[in-house]
């Protein structure tokens, strides 16, 4: 299993540091508005990595950090008048409503920064006592890069040519203003009621300094895989190393992984552009959760995937393919019929699928290349049941590719097999009523009753077998 590692930028073959284990650490949202769907893409990324270590049958510990106090919190809870943490909750229950929706299974720990005050306070004494930090002028604490000879190696940048002891109090800045960071900030009067007093003084944490503390609170000094978006090579995770290694003396983390920005309609988003999607944007369009996922996963990472409502709508049907065929073969695999067993062309099929599928993401997650080995897959089992020499056990084991394999790291197939019953009497109402349309063959009529079953949640499907349905949300 190979993955492209930013720091040093090749494809290196992976190991643990402990066999059998991964501990990998994820940066979270800050909590300060909606994120987009961008940065859904990373998250859903970084669920995919951790689905598919975990079915190479790695144990994985992921830690997924939440920003609750930084610059822009700062200033959105003094425009709007607001508590932090009135703030910062609100959008924490977005940010899992909307993870819920993609299926992206729970981490682990969700710790967040407010939490860990008195671990980045640690740090920076251990960094002043190095001569690694240093009080400035303004009385907040600042690290000195130019003590740190391998600043810039994750992110390209030359030292020689960074600006010699200039500081920037900001989180987030562009690459020319590549200087000593702040990593604890003093008062002052604009941060209002949010501060902590510590031994550094009355004053808040900076943003790299948070997710030091708590990925080693929680992982170890040193550890495997660390992951986020490109975006968040400079400054923030390479202030991380440099922070980090300068306090330990360890190598902070062997390999880390970037997905690449979603374009919209070939654009960065801006909402002055008015390009600006959330995932809610998503969901009031009647589009489920596992459509988004599958338009995600079928560009390779490390690539930038330009979103349109085309792509989404393709997304959409390739889903319902697949639904379509694991619902087939459910049907198959429980009929009890006197079918003859025969297994001779799909026992190979499956083997040569799976080894394709394995390969192509043991090859840095080439998920693109995987799908493609699926589809193939089920366009060829499309076939050998059409010619009705399967049975039971030859359609249990496209079945088990499909769920225990494919879904198991792709997680987009509804893998519960709903009935009527479970479903509220209107919508029980509805498909009894569009299944009578059709066989009346008022396909207008069964159409306006599809597009109402849809507004509730349930995708209508016509089939050789019949109505099939299904709920939009895995």
């Amino acid at each position: 299993m190979k993955f492209f590692n930013t720091l040093g930028r090749s494809l290196e073959e992976f190991h643990s540091i402990e066999p059998g284990v991964v501990k990998m650490y994820t940066c979270g949202p800050t909590l300060w508005n909606s994120p987009h769907i961008g940065n859904y893409r990373t998250f859903v990324f970084e669920d995919f990595l951790r689905r598919y270590l975990r079915y190479r049958g790695y144990k994985v510990v992921q830690i997924m950090n939440l920003t609750d106090v930084d610059d822009r919190i700062i200033k959105t809870c003094r425009e709007e008048n607001l508590d932090y943490r009135e703030l910062t909750e609100k959008y924490a229950k977005e940010f899992f409503d909307d993870l819920e929706f993609l299926n992206v299974a729970p981490a682990d720990r969700y710790p967040r920064a407010t939490d860990h005050i008195p671990e980045m306070v640690a740090i920076i004494e251990g960094l002043i006592l190095k001569g690694n930090a240093y009080r400035g002028d303004d009385d907040s604490i600042y690290y000195k890069i130019a003590l740190f000879p391998d600043y810039g190696k994750l992110s390209g940048l030359v030292l020689s040519e960074l600006k010699p002891g200039a500081r920037v109090r900001v989180d987030d800045y562009g690459k020319d203003a590549a200087q000593d960071f702040a990593l604890w900030k003093a008062w002052d009067a604009a941060d209002g009621k949010i501060f902590w007093e510590t031994t550094l003084g009355r004053g808040r944490p900076g943003w790299h300094i948070e997710c030091s503390a708590m990925s080693m609170k929680y992982l170890g000094e040193h550890f495997d895989i660390h992951t986020g978006g490109v975006d968040n090579i400079f400054p923030h995770h390479e202030n991380e190393i440099a922070q980090s290694e300068a306090f330990t003396g360890k190598k902070f983390v062997n390999y880390w992984l970037h997905a690449e920005w979603l374009l919209v309609d070939n654009q960065k988003m801006a909402k002055r552009l008015g390009n600006f999607i959330t995932v809610k944007n998503i969901r009031d369009q009647g589009i489920g959760g596992a459509a988004l996922r599958l338009l995600f996963l079928s560009g390779h990472y490390r690539m930038q995937q330009n979103f349109t409502e085309e792509s989404l709508q393709q997304a959409s049907h390739s889903l319902d393919r697949l639904n379509e065929f694991v619902s087939r073969l459910r049907s198959l695999s429980s009929e009890n019929s006197l079918r003859q067993e025969n297994t001779r062309e799909i026992e190979p099929l499956v083997k040569q699928t799976r080894d394709s599928f394995v390969a192509a993401l043991d090859n840095d997650l080439d998920t693109p290349r995987a799908l493609s080995a699926v589809y193939e897959f089920v366009t060829k089992s499309n076939k050998i049941m059409d010619s009705g020499i399967h049975g039971e056990r030859g359609a249990n084991l496209l079945l088990e590719f499909m769920l225990k394999d494919f879904n198991e790291v792709f997680a987009v197939i509804q893998v519960k097999q709903q009935t009527e019953n479970e479903l509220p009497p209107v919508a029980r109402d509805l498909l009894r009523k569009r299944e009578e349309a059709r066989r009346a063959k008022n396909w207008t009529e069964a159409d306006l009753l599809r597009e109402e079953l849809l507004k509730i949640g349930i995708r209508v499907q016509d089939t050789p077998q019949g109505q099939k349905w299904r709920l939009e949300k895995t």
